[in-house]
Order: structure tokens, then sequence, then C-alpha cells
């Protein structure tokens, strides 16, 4: 492969619904262009991007893929995500790499919750020319005019048909070129004939269209189109060229993946109408005091290079797959990472094409590739000159969740799960790990119950390590509503010196997450120097309520009176006898449960509005605001206890399809209504009997 530069390279991210066969269409264009001897198949795991075992075993992508292809002396990276949302954040990553997006359309299903997540993420965020392609048109149920119309009513009139297919028998057997009026059939790829004399007229309807939309991007083909003229074959290629790259034109083609229908003219539009990486001119960087700068996206610009993706091999250790943002980087060089602040070493430099690696000596401005070992470099990392340090900000991934408690099935593995997730998370940025202190519980935080197990099945698979997930424990806490005392009493004599201490401990509520401890002791009851164990025995104390367990808030312990043996006492004594008058005390106090409450968004379609306002209702949670957002999406702001969203992230899917997505803060506590304390408390009570 040769060298390219920057403004021969395509840098295309092929998005899309989960199944509408985007793998296969750009393994259909290597096909096509003999960079692989066979056609595979995503349902077996045999495409030549769909290569890791997990992906195998499920049938569809799991990760972001490139996939160089050489087409007419340009290059085309396609860079491929997977459509489910469980994965979304390997599609962010293709999204952050892309220069222009192609989104493929099952030409069964029309659109589907990908799609419409596609046109946000790339079109309404990105603002990235856009390309949409009909697949599966070889499917006798598939429907162009179907698919087309609704496309064109979701996301507007620059939805644009470029090619319509021609059926016969309800099967396409060719497709009409619009741009030239011209029919090419599948038994004569190389001869073109004329349009069909039924399809004419809808010909003539969306050329008309393509020249409207070709005249509003330039003032001189705007005249030209009012004074009726026809363009010519270069000014249409100069309208399409500017309506493309300003999103004013998107044009739809079709095809059939399988069949390497309508493979060659997608990688001709490509190449002629997408914008290259050089063609932005000027690419957004922060300096060393993190003040914005401008980048030009040529070689003769300093070199730097983002790190967007990270991969942890056992055998060739870290891969870290970059896109040279601007300059030439070359191998045996040396670079610097300005976010580590540290020199590194660059070896070998490699292209990357599934799951082979092509060795290269140098990669040029808008390229993507690889370099391997690394030794402090990760994700969202770069790489520059000293003489320039620059760095581009970090991929915004999607927040993760979905918690499940985790734990390895036997005590040796604790330490392979620890390097197993820390390698997962440098490889996945929507993985997220607590260390619950209180509960003592690791929680694995994903993007929903196939993105833990694929976790799962990574961690046993590469790293051998099996581990057992179940709910986390909700960090319920206890205060009191009344006001109580007790003495608190330990005399041990057991031969010898002895333990003696003696306290009275007055509690009552007050608005503080922490202990306050008072002392009121009068005439040296209780000497000074037993007052910190006296509040240390109530601290500690205070960490296990009396009710279920949890901890204690919003309590002042006043010590008030007691004695003291001026030979047994000892702080030990004083602390064991605070225990005592927590423990008679606390129960006479009026305890009660506390509950977490949640504030949480919810976005999502507004025709889902009353079904989601309805299930908050039930997860006993209170609407607290809704709006529209700039997308039309409906934004609803509520607060809803904890325990009720520990499975949120699954279910919110199913009611929107897929359509849905929230995240939750926590806000603070409340009490909880008696049959959720009891309900607690019961449960707690049988796990300590356990």
């Amino acid at each position: 492969m040769r060298d390219y530069l920057a403004n021969e390279v395509r840098n295309v991210v092929v998005i899309g619904h989960s199944g509408a066969g985007k793998s296969s269409l750009i393994e259909a264009c290597l096909y096509f262009n003999k960079q692989i001897e066979r056609f595979g198949k995503a349902a077996d795991g045999t495409t030549a991007l769909n290569f890791d075992p997990e992906e195998g075993k499920r049938g569809l992508s799991v990760y972001c893929h490139l996939a160089p292809v050489e087409w007419k002396n340009r290059k085309i990276n396609f860079i491929d995500t997977p459509g489910y949302m469980d994965y979304e954040g390997e599609e962010i990553t293709g999204l952050n790499v892309g220069d222009n997006a192609l989104i493929v359309v099952n030409g069964k299903e029309g659109i589907e919750a990908g799609t419409e997540r596609a046109w946000k993420e790339a079109v309404n965020k990105r603002k990235l020319p856009t390309i949409f392609f009909i697949n599966k048109m070889d499917d006798e149920h598939a429907h162009f005019d179907k698919v087309f119309n609704e496309l064109r009513d979701k996301f507007g009139k620059s939805v644009i048909p470029f090619e319509m297919p021609i059926v016969e028998n309800g099967k396409p057997v060719g497709s009409v070129n619009i741009l030239r009026k011209k029919a090419w059939y599948f038994n004569n790829r190389t001869q073109p004939q004329e349009v069909p004399a039924e399809l004419a007229d809808q010909v003539e309807e969306y050329y008309a269209e393509i020249a409207e939309a070709i005249a509003s991007t330039d003032d001189e083909l705007m005249e030209k189109f009012f004074m009726e003229e026809p363009f010519d074959e270069h000014e249409i290629a100069k309208g399409l060229r500017i309506g493309v790259r300003s999103g004013e034109i998107r044009p739809v083609y079709c095809g059939s993946a399988a069949d390497q229908i309508g493979v060659e003219r997608l990688m001709d539009l490509i190449t002629e109408y997408f914008p290259s990486y050089a063609e932005k001119g000027r690419v957004k960087a922060l300096n060393a005091k993190d003040e914005p700068i401008d980048m030009e996206t040529n070689e003769n610009e300093a070199m730097s290079a983002f790190i967007f993706k990270t991969i942890v091999d056992p055998f060739v250790g870290k891969v870290s797959y970059l896109k040279v943002m601007s300059g030439v980087l070359s191998s045996d060089s040396q670079v610097y990472n300005s976010r580590k602040d540290t020199n590194e070493k660059i070896n070998q430099i490699y292209v990357i094409n599934g799951k082979f690696q092509i060795g290269v000596g140098k990669l040029f401005t808008g390229d993507i590739g690889a370099v391997v070992k690394l030794q402090s470099t990760e994700t969202n990392d770069t790489l520059c000159t000293k003489n320039r340090v620059v760095h581009y900000p970090a991929i915004e991934y999607p927040e993760p969740m979905l918690g499940y408690a985790i734990s390895p099935k036997t005590k040796a593995d604790e330490d392979k799960l620890s390097v197993g997730i820390k390698n997962l998370m440098q490889e996945d940025g929507t993985i997220r790990l607590d260390n619950n202190a209180e509960t003592h519980e690791q929680v694995l935080y994903g993007l929903g119950d196939q993105h833990i197990d694929l976790i799962v099945s990574k961690l046993k698979s590469k790293y051998k390590v099996e581990v057992e997930t179940k709910t986390p424990t909700v960090q319920y806490r206890e205060t009191i509503r009344g006001k109580a005392e007790a003495q608190g009493r330990f005399k041990k004599q057991n031969g010898g010196a002895g333990q003696y201490g003696d306290v009275w401990v007055r509690f009552e509520p007050c608005d503080s997450e922490e202990m306050v401890f008072a002392e009121e002791v009068f005439g040296g009851a209780v000497p000074k120097q037993y007052f910190p164990p006296t509040e240390q025995g109530l601290r500690d104390c205070m960490e296990h309520g009396v009710l279920a367990g949890y901890k204690v808030v919003g309590v002042k312990a006043t010590l008030y009176d007691g004695s003291y043996h001026p030979v047994d006492s000892k702080e030990v004594a004083f602390k064991e006898a605070a225990r005592l008058a927590y423990n008679k005390a606390m129960p006479m106090a009026k305890p009660t449960l506390l509950e977490p409450i949640g504030k949480v968004t919810i976005t999502a379609p507004e025709e889902y509005t009353g079904t989601l306002m309805g299930d908050i209702t039930k997860r006993r949670g209170m609407i607290m605001e809704m709006e529209m957002n700039d997308e039309g999406d409906q934004v609803i702001q509520a607060e809803v206890p904890v325990a009720a969203m520990l499975t949120y992230a699954n279910e919110l899917r199913a009611m929107t399809q897929g359509r849905g997505r929230y995240v939750m803060k926590f806000d603070r506590y409340e009490p909880a209504p008696n049959d959720v304390a009891e309900k607690v408390i019961a449960e707690a009570k049988a796990k300590k009997e356990a």
C-alpha cells in the first residue's frame, strides 16, 4: 500500500442500526476491489472485520474496526462501527475519527433506532457530510420507495435519491443512475440502457430535486437554474461537491452488499463528493496552557496525532490506534505525549485492515493507523513534537448506568480480575468500576446487559478469570426522629488490673451527614482524656445502625455524665461503654430508614412521554421538569429512589425501542415508606442470620 497525502484520503465512518449490513457493505467493497479472496458472513464470524471471537459468537459487530480501500488513486478509510446500543462507545469512537458518515439502512426494515441515533450523532452533533445506502435490496420484502420516503419525512429535503432500483416480479434486476438518467442491469453491468418507461417520470422528478439542490449551492448555478438552462457535467460535479460538503445534499444510494450491487458506484460517490481531511484547512487544538489554537491540516504543519483506541494484546502488548491530525508521523522517531508529559519512541507504524497489520514507513496528515508498545500512552492522549506542544479534546463517551457487583469465583483470581478489568477499561471508555468501601463490593458499570455480558466473557476468555455477578447493594442510611439517653457501663475484672468505663450519652436528631459529638460533663465525672475514646466508640457504632445495619446520619451524641476508676479506667473501656450506651438508647430514639434519591434526566422521542411518566410514577418518582431539546426530543427531569433504578437501562430501552437514554446522579436521602423500610430491614435480618 503506497503512501497517501491528506487530499487523497477519505475517512468514512459507517454507522446505522444493528443488522443493517454495515460490515457486509465494507466486506463487499474489499471483495470487489480484490483486497480479500472470499466474501464472509457476519452471522458466522467469517467477515474480514468481525474477526473477534466475541463477534463470531454473537453474530454482530461489537468493536470499531478499520478497513482501508484503495480506489482510483484514492484511499477510503472505512471505519466500521457496531449498531447495537450496548456497544455505543465503539460507535462514538468511530464518529470521532471519521470526517464523513455513511449511514446504512435496512431496505426491508427502514428507519430503526440505530438509524436515528446515527443521524443525531453524525449530522446534528458533528455536522458530518453524509450519504445513505439502502442495503439488502436483494430481499423480496425490500422496498426502496417506502424506505426513501421514511428518510425524507424524518430527516428533511436534503435527503435526495441518486439511484433507484428496477424491480421486476418483486425482484430487483437493475438500477437507475438518476444523475446520468441511465439504467444498468445486473446481467449486463457494463452496458448502460435507457430508463424503463414506467420509471421515467419518477427519475425526472428526482433529477429536478437534485438540480434545485445543486443550484442552491452557487449563485451562478442558481441563475442558470431559473433560466431553465441544463447543467453540464462540470457544473453538476461542482454543485454536488459543495452541497454534500455543506450538508445541503445527502445522497441516497441503494444496492445489496451480499450481491455486491451498487458497491462500485458507492465508492465513486465517496471519492468524488466526500471531502478529504485536508479540506478542513484547520482543526481546533489546545496548547500547553489549554488555550485554543488552530493546527493546519497539511503535511507542512508540526506533527500531531490523536490516540482514539487502545488494544491490550497479551502477546503483542499495547496497540495504539491513531489519526494523524497534522504533519507526518515517521517510524523510528521520537514523539512527545503532551498529556502524560513523557517521550515515546515510535518503532513500526501499521495500517490496520481488519485483523491484519500492514507495515508502513510513514503516515501523512489525515491518515489512520496504529503503533505498538508505547509505554505510557493511552486512549485520548496526543502525540506531538516538543517544539509545538498541543493536545486534542478527549472523546466524550456515553455514561454507563447499569451496574452489577462482581467478584471472582475463587479468591486466587482476585489479582487476575484486577489486571483484566484495568486492561479492558483501557480498551473501552464506557466501562466503569467502583470499589465501594461501605458495601465492600466492586461494582462494574456498563451500557446494558449485553455490554456487561461481553466484559464478563472477555475476562474469562482473555484473562482466564470467571466472575459472579449480582445486583449491587443499595446504600441506605439510618437516622433518628426522637431523643433518648442511656448509660453505658463497662466493667471487667479477671485478676490484676481490670477495665472500667461508665458514660451517660444523650442522642438527638441534627442536620449533619456525620455524627456531631458534644460533651457537657461537670465536676470531672469523666476525665477529659476519655472524651476522645468515647467519641470514637460512638463513631464506630454509627457505621452500623440498629434497624438494618446501615450507616447512621443526622445524630448528635452528647456525653453528659459518667464515672471512672483511678486504676482500672482505660480508653478501651470507655469505647466499649459508648457502644453499650448506643445499643440501649438508639432503639428508643425512633430510628428510621432513609433511602437514596437520585436526580434523573431522561431523553427520548416525544411519543414515549406518557409511557415514561407513568413508569416513573410506578417507581415512586416525581416529575420535576419537562422540556423539548434542540433535536425535538423530550427531556424529563425527575427524582426517583435509587433502588427503583437498578435495571432501568434495560427497561428504558424496551419502553422506547432503543431510542431513550438517561443519566442519574445521587441527590439526597429521604425517609423510606413503611413498606419499603420493612422489606429492607427483613432482608438485612435474614442476611445477618444466614
